[in-house]
C-alpha cells in the first residue's frame, strides 16, 4: 500500500510540460478520488467511522501555544492511520481558512512544485474546494511554482491527508502542493515564496511524509530515529543533509524540510513529535518495514528565555531598572537626578549594554554600548537618557508617557568575531556587522520577537547597517556574535 519514488526518470521537456498544463488547468476543474478504495475506503460512512476510530482512540492533548503545520505519514490507513490521528486530533473543532497540503510526487518526476490551480479535489466525504486566489499568485510571482497535471493525477501522498482534514475541520478551502526532488537552497526559495503569498492568512501546513522503505525493523527503527531527532530539535537543514548523506531516509524529505523552513518564517519555535511506529507494528511482519510518524510545529505561548544569564542578581537588576527609570523621569519632570549608593563590585565593572524603551507594546527607543566603557550602573544611566530623549529614530519622551513606558535592559557579552555563520544560534545570540564605513547591530531579543531565522536575522542587520540584505555573505564582511542578560 506504499509506493516508492520514482528515480531516475525526467521530463523531456519540464518547462513546456508546465505551459501544456496550465492551459489544460482550464479544462480540468475536478480532481477526482485516485486511491479510494486502495489506500482508503470508497464508502463514506466506513470512512467517516474509521476515522472516527482513529481519532477516539488518541488522548486530548493541549499545546502551550498555537498550531502553525502538522507532519502526518501518507500511508494506507490500516497501517499508518493511528499515526496520522495523534496530528490530526489537535486541530478537531479548530478553524482554518486555508489548508496547505505539501506531499512529494511518487509517480511523475518534476522540478519545483506543483500546485493545482483551481476546481476541487473530491473524495468520498465531499469536495474541498482549491484557494484559487493563493493558487494563482503562486504560479504568477514564483517560477518555482506550475501546474503538472500529471504530478496530481494519481498521486496517494496528498490524497490521503484529506478525508482527516474534512473530518476535522470540516470546511476550508485547499492549496494542494506537489513538490519533486530539490536541493536545500531550492526548498529554502519555495518556502520563501510560501512565506510571502500566505503570511497575512490563516492557514494550517501539512507536511506528509512516511519515513524508512523496506528495511529489517531494527535497521528501519534506527534509521527514522534520526530523523526524528532533527524533527525533535527543529533543524531543516540538518535534516535534509542527512537524508542526503543516506544517514536516513524519508519519501517525503523534501515536504518535510521545506514545512519546518516555512513554519519558522510563520512564526513557529518549537517542534513536538507525536508518535511513531512502522509496519511491523501493524501487521507483525517485520521483515520488511516502512517507518510513520506525526509531529506538530506551533509557535510557543510562553517562549524561553531570550540570551544567557551572567550572574546578575534579582536585587542588582532591580536596582538597574530603579537607576534608567530615576534618570528618565528625573529629565522629563527637571527634577536632580538622585544619587543612588553602589555596593555591588558587579554593577562597578566595565560592561557594554543597551537600554530599550518600549511604550504599549511598541519601541520607544534603544540605544547602547557595544563593547564596555564605562561601569555596568553608569552605562545604564546615560544609556536610559539617551534612548529617551537622543534615539533620532523618535520624539523625545514626555512626561505623559512616563506611566506607560516599559524599560527593558540587555548587559552584553564581549563581541566574539565568526568565521561560519553557523555559529550563530537563534534566541541565544545578537549580531554586529561591520563593512567599510557601514556598521549595524541587532540585540538576541530582536530575532525572538519577530520569529527570524538566521538568514533573516543576518539580512535584517545588513539592513540596519546600511548595507544590502545579502551582504554578509561578503567574505570582506566581518560579523560578530555576543549574548546578553535580557530584564
Amino acid at each position: 500500500m506504499n509506493v516508492l519514488p520514482l528515480e531516475g526518470k525526467e521530463i523531456a521537456n519540464p518547462n513546456e510540460e508546465a505551459r501544456m498544463n496550465k492551459r489544460e488547468a482550464h479544462d480540468q476543474s475536478i480532481r477526482p478520488p485516485a486511491v479510494a478504495g486502495a489506500f482508503y475506503t470508497d464508502d463514506p460512512d466506513d470512512l467517516s467511522a474509521q476515522i472516527k476510530g482513529f481519532l477516539d482512540k488518541v488522548p486530548a492533548k493541549t499545546l502551550p501555544g498555537t498550531i502553525t503545520a502538522l507532519i502526518a505519514p501518507h500511508a494506507g490507513y490500516i497501517y499508518s492511520g493511528q499515526v496520522a490521528a495523534h496530528a490530526y486530533k489537535l486541530i478537531e473543532g479548530k478553524t482554518f481558512a486555508t489548508v496547505v497540503v505539501i506531499a512529494p510526487s511518487h509517480r511523475f518526476p518534476l522540478r519545483g512544485a506543483s500546485v493545482y490551480p483551481r476546481g476541487a479535489y473530491q473524495i468520498p466525504l465531499g469536495l474541498i474546494s482549491i484557494n484559487e486566489k493563493l493558487a494563482q499568485q503562486l504560479t504568477q510571482t514564483s517560477d518555482l511554482f506550475s501546474f503538472v497535471k500529471q504530478a496530481h493525477q494519481k498521486e496517494h501522498s496528498l490524497e490521503v491527508q484529506l478525508p482527516f482534514l474534512k473530518t476535522v475541520l470540516g470546511d476550508f478551502k485547499l492549496l494542494p502542493i506537489v513538490m519533486g526532488a530539490n536541493d536545500f537552497s531550492t526548498c529554502q526559495a519555495i518556502a520563501e515564496s510560501l512565506y510571502q503569498t500566505l503570511k497575512d492568512q490563516s492557514v494550517l501546513i501539512v507536511a506528509s511524509t512516511d519515513l524508512s522503505h523496506f528495511h529489517p525493523y531494527q535497521q528501519a527503527a534506527r534509521l527514522d530515529g534520526i530523523v526524528l531527532d532533527y524533527v525533535k530539535s527543529y533543524d531543516p537543514e540538518g535534516l535534509f543533509n542527512a537524508i542526503a548523506s543516506g544517514k536516513c531516509e524519508a519519501c517525503g524529505s523534501d515536504p518535510l524540510v521545506t514545512t519546518m523552513l516555512l513554519a519558522q518564517k510563520l512564526g513557529a519555535t518549537r517542534s513536538e513529535l507525536l508518535t511513531y511506529a512502522n509496519s511491523g507494528d501493524v501487521s507483525g511482519d517485520k521483515t520488511q518495514v516502512v517507518g510513520y510518524m506525526s509531529a506538530v510545529l506551533y509557535k510557543d505561548a510562553h517562549p524561553g528565555k531570550t540570551g544567557i544569564d551572567l550572574g546578575l542578581t534579582d536585587g542588582e537588576k532591580e536596582i538597574l531598572h530603579s537607576i534608567a527609570r530615576s534618570a528618565i523621569e528625573s529629565k522629563c519632570l527637571g527634577h536632580t537626578y538622585p544619587e543612588i549608593n553602589i555596593t555591588s563590585q558587579t554593577l562597578t565593572e566595565k560592561r557594554g549594554a543597551f537600554v530599550t524603551l518600549h511604550k504599549k507594546g511598541n519601541l520607544r527607543g534603544c540605544i547602547g554600548y557595544i563593547r564596555p566603557q564605562k561601569p555596568l550602573h553608569q552605562t545604564i544611566r546615560e544609556m536610559a537618557l539617551a534612548a529617551a530623549f537622543q534615539d533620532s529614530r523618535f520624539k523625545p519622551v514626555t512626561k505623559n508617557e512616563l506611566t506607560d513606558l516599559e524599560i527593558e535592559i540587555s548587559v552584553l557579552t564581549p563581541l566574539k568575531k565568526i568565521s561560519s555563520v553557523d555559529e550563530i544560534e537563534v534566541g541565544k545570540h545578537g549580531i554586529y556587522i561591520m563593512k567599510d564605513v557601514h556598521s549595524g547591530i541587532l540585540l538576541p531579543q530582536v530575532a525572538t520577537e519577530n520569529s527570524w531565522d538566521r538568514e533573516t536575522f543576518l539580512e535584517h542587520t545588513c539592513t540596519k547597517a546600511g548595507l544590502p540584505d545579502t551582504a554578509w555573505k561578503d567574505k570582506n564582511t566581518e560579523i560578530y556574535i555576543f549574548s546578553a542578560d535580557i530584564f
